[in-house]
């Protein structure tokens, strides 16, 4: 009986074993890929493009809100403003700057909007050659690199080579 346990537990150890190193593994550098897809260049140009513009309407509207709180200062000072006229135009700045500070939020939303919009075909683009890269390869994992999961990796299983052979790079 006792030579039985063993042979089966041993068994079993080979069995695991063999299904261990059936196992292929994989890994890329995302963030290596990613700098060099040209994709990545123009969406990440025009996001700037698209932010500084957001930025100078932002600066626009605050140098017009500035100049609107100078004048009415100079009114008060010159006392050519009552102080119901004053209380008026006051509220009416503070709504303006309410608007400002809605701008600032909107535009910080919209900016993640376009990122979201600009990039999401590109990972798509790259998890497909990821994909396509592991079912020819017959790998079981691909791990990247890049986000620091992986401990040890044998450069000769970096398959960002193939990846980016896929991608045309």
């Amino acid at each position: 009986m006792k030579t039985f346990i063993q042979s089966t537990t041993i068994a079993i150890f080979c069995l695991l074993a063999l299904n261990l190193n059936a196992q292929k593994f994989g890994y890329i550098n995302s963030q290596e890929l990613i700098q060099e897809i040209p994709e990545v260049k123009e969406a990440t140009s025009n996001l700037e493009t698209f932010q500084q513009q957001l930025a100078k309407q932002g600066q626009d509207m605050l140098q017009r809100l500035q100049t609107k709180y100078q004048e009415l200062e100079q009114k008060q000072a010159s006392g050519d403003i009552s102080p119901k006229q004053l209380e008026t135009e006051a509220a009416k700045l503070k709504e303006e700057e309410s608007q400002l500070m809605a701008f600032e939020q909107s535009s910080q939303q919209k900016i993640m909007e376009k990122n979201e919009t600009l990039l999401a075909p590109i990972r798509e683009k790259i998890q497909k050659a990821i994909d396509d890269v592991a079912a020819e390869g017959g790998y079981t994992f691909i791990f990247d690199y890049a986000t620091g999961f992986v401990l040890y990796a044998d450069s000769n299983t970096d398959v960002s080579a193939q990846v980016k052979a896929k991608l045309g790079l």
